[in-house]
């Protein structure tokens, strides 16, 4: 029986980590966490039972409470509460499956307390990848991907160890608007933005997809995983999603991890690695498929894409700065206070005033995007 414990249960990978619970009958549910949906955490909460249970607020985390008298659960709230589940001590693997540099604090917690990590919450390395990374090797934790692409790279480096890899090819769906000029996005509206031709996500992932900031963000995140020099990581606009990614070694090699559209593979991964166990669904039909395309980005009509190569390559605090940038004007996208296009160019500005710091700690991280917040609120 393996104990696992979420941050983000209530989302959508959350929701789809508790769908393989349903299937399996040796994963144990033992924390779980989400925002404001409280109706859903309740009902989560009655069907499998965890020892705790974290809301955003402390009004919630009592009503919670309340409603769940009749249970043997303990409710908690805030930041303290999320790191109580991700370093509660009957857990074996945290999914941090919560979005925003909100899962960076929980996460680093959880590694302390010697928890492996189904990592969802790309934020983390996007923003700390500096700190993660010689963490988790020196307290002897997996870092085990979620995300589609990073799961697809790391399966395809499964029996080559010791092999240099030449190049990761990252793929990306290209969104509901590859192949538009940057004139034809000017009035895209919130509705458009949310229809992704392939992959059913949250609202803030969509829109990142549809800007490609969110395949800048995991470009970001490839190279701290898999520790390569961001010069080796090549986007590659695969409008299927079959090719999840793939890698291409030293001899010429390519490798690569194939199948639908379905995130339950990569969690369910993730939650049994080294292991691979069966999964109920639709499985791929090459016959069906037929043709698989691959198209070079764009990357003037969609600068988030070139911004975000940018920012890695200047390092230190940028990365925190495009990531909190983005964060906060896809937010206002959403609420329709901004246009579509005005996403990237927020990112931009904030990239270009915000003071650099070279190697910053974790507090400086957390000040950098404060710093990021505080700029868009006094020039939007």
């Amino acid at each position: 029986m393996k104990n696992i414990a979420i941050l983000g249960s209530t989302g959508s990978i959350g929701t789809q980590t508790l769908s393989i619970v349903d299937e399996k009958n040796d994963l144990n549910v033992v924390a779980l966490s989400c925002g404001k949906n409280i109706s859903l955490i309740e009902q989560q909460a009655r069907k499998y039972k965890p020892e705790l249970v974290c809301v955003s607020e402390e009004s919630d985390a009592k009503d919670l409470a309340i409603k769940l008298k009749d249970l043997n659960i303990k409710v908690v709230s805030g930041m303290d509460g999320l790191i109580e589940v991700a370093t509660i001590p009957s857990s074996d693997i945290l999914v941090t499956a919560i979005v925003g540099m909100i899962g960076l604090r929980p996460t680093i917690a959880a590694i302390q307390a010697k928890k492996d990590i189904a990592l969802a919450n790309k934020e983390t390395l996007v923003t700390a990848g500096h700190l993660i990374m010689p963490m988790a090797k020196e307290y002897g934790v997996s870092i085990l991907p979620v995300d589609s692409e990073h799961s697809a790279i790391f399966q395809s480096l499964q029996g080559s160890k010791g092999a240099n890899i030449e190049k990761i090819l990252l793929t990306a769906s290209g969104g509901p608007f590859r192949g538009k000029t940057y004139e034809e996005l000017e009035n895209v509206t919130v509705e458009d933005a949310l229809k992704h031709p392939n992959w059913s996500m949250g609202k803030k992932i969509t829109i990142d997809s549809a800007t490609m900031v969110n395949k800048g963000l995991e470009v970001m995140e490839a190279r701290w995983l898999f520790d390569v020099p961001i010069s080796r990581i090549q986007v590659t606009v695969h409008p299927q999603s079959i090719l999840h990614s793939a890698v291409e070694f030293e001899d010429g090699a390519i490798i690569g991890q194939m199948g639908t559209p379905d995130m339950r593979l990569p969690i369910l991964y993730a939650l049994y690695y080294p292991y691979r166990q069966p999964l109920s669904g639709d499985k791929l039909d090459l016959f069906d498929i037929g043709t698989l395309e691959f198209l070079k980005p764009d990357f003037e009509t969609f600068f988030g894409l070139q911004l975000a190569f940018e920012a890695m390559n200047a390092g230190g605090n940028v990365p925190t700065v495009f990531n909190a940038a983005n964060e906060k004007a896809v937010a206002m996208f959403l609420d329709k206070k901004i246009s579509f296009l005005q996403i990237p160019e927020t990112i931009a500005s904030c990239m270009a005033e915000i003071d650099y710091i070279k190697n910053p700690s974790l507090e400086e991280i957390l000040q950098t995007e404060q710093a990021t917040y505080e700029f868009i609120k006094t020039t939007l």
